[in-house]
């Protein structure tokens, strides 16, 4: 009989889940009908709930200060889709539903529906994101994202006035960009413009090994390296990672140096920090100190490590579901 994995099973302690079902989805050998069992709980139990019960009136999400609707909503919303919850739950779907009837966003963007996104990329990133997911994908955000990618391959809010690629716009577009192509499927005329964009994106950070300037080779910040959760806008070495991850491709060589970072910052009893926690957005503050173990860090290291250990020459066969399926990727 095989000896139980000590974080598994660590990770498995947790009462909520959202963290259940993606650490057996990525990390065991669960049958699917233990999973969907599992994933039927997220909207009802733990994270997920939280934020549902956060939801405000009108659709959005707010805090008690003076910051604007819309980025608690677009983080909140962004923060219910990390929880891998089923978008085809009948309370998943009210809370969409209810979001895009509601929401709108500033009045000089011509009132536009969450699902059409706002003007800079790293938002329009976030909102293709997780109204794709969500079952509300726009081939009007998509188009224009597309439209905006820079020569050098990436994206940045700052463009037209720069046109050098911001790591943190880029893998806001990337998470977006893939949701689209999953929830829009083969047969849009933009999924394959859209994955040929991501490729040329792809490009961009690997040949600067993920963290590092092309100019230099210095790393480009310190937070690159930072293990943070939630991510919020923030670009580091595991959120790339854990994208490259999720695409079902195998790991480009050019990955290495960022996965032995994170492999060196495994404690020694197995687990990994938060390093950085970006709440300010959010309509309530993570629990979570910084500094102390945390399963949303663990569990992404360790399905991004599980995923390092790819042969390339089997990889052909892996192939990415969509995010109501809950067979799990092979690539996990």
């Amino acid at each position: 009989m095989d000896t139980p994995d000590p974080i598994v099973t660590w990770l498995l302690e947790s009462e909520d889940p959202a963290l259940r079902y993606q650490t057996l989805r990525n990390l065991t050998d669960t049958p699917p009908a233990e999973l969907a069992q599992i994933r039927a709980r997220i909207p009802h139990e733990g994270l997920a709930a939280q934020i549902l019960a956060a939801q405000g009136e009108n659709g959005a999400w707010h805090r008690d200060d003076d910051t604007p609707d819309w980025l608690p909503t677009l983080f909140m919303f962004q923060l219910l889709r990390a929880t891998a919850a089923d978008p085809a739950d009948p309370t998943i779907q009210s809370a969409v539903d209810h979001l895009e009837a509601g929401f709108r966003w500033a009045d000089d963007l011509g009132s536009k529906p969450f699902s059409e996104g706002e003007t800079e990329p790293c938002i329009n990133g976030g909102a293709l994101a997780a109204s794709s997911y969500f079952g509300r994908p726009s081939h009007t955000l998509a188009a224009r994202l597309l439209a905006e990618q820079l020569p050098d391959g990436g994206w940045n809010c700052d463009a037209p006035q720069s046109q050098r690629s911001s790591y943190h716009s880029t893998i806001c577009v990337l998470e977006g960009l893939l949701e689209f192509e999953l929830a829009a499927g083969p047969d849009s005329p933009l999924t394959t413009a859209s994955a040929e964009a991501r490729l040329r994106a792809h490009e961009y950070l690997l040949d600067r090994r993920l963290f590092r300037r092309l100019s230099t080779g210095q790393p480009a910040s310190p937070e690159f390296l930072q293990l943070a959760w939630p991510t919020r806008y923030h670009y580091d070495i595991l959120r790339a990672l854990d994208y490259f991850r999720s695409t079902g491709l195998p790991p480009d060589p050019r990955t290495r140096e960022a996965i032995q970072l994170i492999e060196s910052k495994r404690q020694p009893d197995g687990r990994w920090l938060l390093e950085a926690c970006y709440d300010e957005s959010l309509s309530f503050p993570w629990p979570d100190p910084i500094g102390e173990p945390s399963r949303w860090i663990t569990l992404r290291a360790q399905r991004v490590l599980r995923w390092s250990r790819i042969d390339p020459l089997r990889a052909v066969t892996i192939s990415v579901h969509r995010p109501s399926d809950p067979t799990p990727n092979p690539a996990a």
